[in-house]
């Protein structure tokens, strides 16, 4: 009986662990050692955001805005004693996001309608500086203008990417001061490229957007769309409300830098024109209308940029284009649509030829048209 207890005590204490002794922390699995001294425990988002921080601006504006005038006859005396005449006019006060893309001239790049018709611009920094700024120019067109900071420099720059190298699916990083708050940053990815901002109902622009969902609010405009390297893809300028929202879109860097170059150099933008009304047309709807016994035409069943009104004393109708004619080719480049006829005017030079395919009467021909400089609205 003893026997078995002393057997019974002894197995007892061969299974209560002993002390281990210190480990080491080259002993310690790989996912626990302490990381070495310098190395970053941050996401590349973070790295993303750092590199370009310092040249994202906050704008804040100023402009006389009319209002509703009152009748002075109709005012109670109290309340002009007390408040004064009523004047037709007011201060609004705007505010938007930037970023500088030329330190050395003290240049910043943000969208038209935050600075469209003020009367002062105060570009806040990163490090918390206030300057004056001067609109050099803006296009209403690409929603695009240059501001140029007076006084203070030592300004940093951010790098500029290509847009045309993006792929649906790459990171997509917005900065700016959304809602007044400063040095926000949003994640995301590219959800769309090329998205015609025609679509979005905006009739009187030119542009192919990114489309992503990063989110961009009210003061995110003007502020950058940024990759995973820190490089700026785009300008941040719409944001869809209402049923889909969530959705954010910006203008391309590559078509922001051409313009940003001309408004640095003369402050106004000159877009190719053809004048002429386009709708898409695809091989079905044109078979869809050739079977039906009332159609007023026969179209060609084919994908392209359907002809639906010339304008009077345009490049158009001196090129000899008519109602009906469907584009399907411009610069030896095919034309699917409406938008990618629009990418290739935007591409040519004013008063140069650019050659375009069109099937009309079912037959196909070549036409040579030399666009014009958009005239301007008014």
């Amino acid at each position: 009986m003893i026997r078995a207890l002393i057997g019974f005590i002894l197995a007892l204490v061969l299974l209560v662990p002993m002390p281990a002794a210190a480990l080491t922390s080259a002993e310690l699995p790989a996912s626990t050692t302490p990381l070495a001294a310098g190395a970053s425990a941050h996401s590349f988002v973070a790295a993303a955001a750092r590199a370009v921080a310092p040249a994202v601006v906050r704008i804040d504006t100023e402009r006389q805005v009319s209002r509703q005038q009152f009748d002075p006859a109709m005012l109670d005396p109290l309340l002009r004693d007390l408040f004064g005449d009523p004047s037709n006019s007011m201060r609004e006060r705007g505010q938007g996001s930037g970023v500088v893309i030329d330190a050395a001239r003290g240049l910043v790049l943000t969208n038209a309608h935050v600075v469209d018709a003020v009367d002062l611009v105060e570009v806040t920094l990163a490090d918390g500086r206030q300057l004056d700024g001067q609109v050099v120019g803006a296009d209403p067109v690409t929603d695009l203008a240059l501001v140029k900071l007076e006084g203070q420099r030592q300004l940093a720059a951010a790098a500029l990417g290509d847009s045309e190298a993006l792929e649906v699916g790459d990171w997509a990083i917005a900065l700016g001061s959304p809602y007044g708050l400063e040095r926000t940053v949003t994640l995301g990815i590219v959800s769309s490229l090329h998205r015609d901002i025609n679509s979005l109902g905006f009739s009187d622009k030119r542009l192919d957007l990114i489309q992503t969902d990063a989110a961009i609010n009210p003061g995110n405009s003007g502020g950058p769309l940024v990759n995973s390297a820190g490089e700026v893809i785009g300008i941040n300028t719409l944001v869809r409300s209402g049923p889909g929202a969530g959705l954010g879109f910006a203008i391309p860097i590559n078509l922001a830098r051409r313009v940003a170059l001309q408004l640095a150099d003369g402050g106004q933008v000159v877009h190719p024109y053809l004048g002429l009304q386009l709708v898409p047309l695809t091989a079905r709807q044109a078979r869809a209308n050739n079977s039906d016994p009332n159609a007023l035409l026969q179209l060609p069943e084919r994908d392209g940029a359907l002809v639906q009104r010339v304008l009077e004393d345009s490049p158009a109708q001196a090129a000899g284009l008519r109602r009906g004619d469907l584009v399907v080719a411009a610069a030896e480049q095919p034309v699917g649509d409406p938008a990618s006829l629009l990418r290739q005017v935007e591409r040519s030079n004013v008063g140069e030829p650019l050659a375009l395919s069109v099937i009309r009467a079912q037959k196909q021909m070549k036409l040579t048209i030399r666009p014009a400089a958009l005239p301007k609205p008014g």
